[in-house]
């Protein structure tokens, strides 16, 4: 008796790698490139921050060029981009079409931009990513001109780790300002130009004369407080 050949057995289906999702990347809304061309000095390489009113202005100029809906569409695309809020966040001031500063950046403006470029930013939790925030909290705040609770009430930190790195950040600014604080004592006891002075103190005269004079101001703020 012969047995029948075995039935073939279908080979199993290969599978196949799903393709790599292409990263989505944002279209550039049509007005934008138009308005580089119309202001390169703020809309161009550098995204400076813009003064306030502004899209009342462009209207205004471009009345037949710019439709007033897709130009808020683009200025909103604009404003919310990564490359604008790094600039916000440094405290940048605002600036008019032609590329002139016309105005200091609202303290709470700088901080929210502080705030959404670090969440954005996928190495945030790095150690260089956290001193580079601290810095520029500092940098906020100092330049905001506020004490530490007209500064907090005015930003309203939300979540306790960003109260947290408000609270290096003040920690950080004291022990500045008392730095500048002793320079000034140093200065105002040496009888020296301020060319002398920096020179003992290795100093370039304008980093000597800039912390020379944000110690007098932070003097006479405490003075009237």
């Amino acid at each position: 008796m012969t047995s029948s050949p075995a039935t073939p057995t279908a080979p199993a289906p290969r599978r196949t790698a799903k393709p790599a999702r292409a990263p989505q990347t944002r279209e550039i809304h049509p007005l934008l490139p138009k308005l580089r061309e119309l202001y390169p000095k703020v809309f161009g390489a550098q995204a400076l921050p813009l003064k306030l009113g502004v899209f009342h202005e462009l209207v205004a100029n471009h009345p037949d060029l710019l439709e007033a809906k897709a130009l808020r569409e683009a200025l909103g695309q604009h404003t919310r981009s990564t490359r604008y809020l790094e600039q916000v966040a440094m405290g940048v001031p605002r600036h008019d079409l032609q590329g002139n500063p016309v105005e200091e950046l609202a303290p709470e403006h700088v901080h929210q931009a502080i705030m959404e470029v670090v969440r954005r930013d996928r190495a945030g939790q790095s150690a260089a990513s956290q001193a580079k925030l601290r810095m520029r909290l500092r940098n906020a705040f100092e330049a905001s001109g506020l004490s530490r609770g007209e500064y907090a009430e005015l930003v309203k930190p939300p979540l306790e780790a960003w109260n947290a790195l408000l609270d290096h950040a003040y920690a950080e600014h004291g022990a500045v300002a008392a730095k500048r604080e002793a320079l000034l004592k140093a200065f105002e006891a040496s009888g020296q130009t301020l060319a002398q002075f920096a020179d003992m103190y290795g100093m370039d005269v304008d980093t000597a004369e800039d912390a020379l004079v944000r110690a007098k101001q932070e003097r006479a703020s405490k003075s009237t407080a």
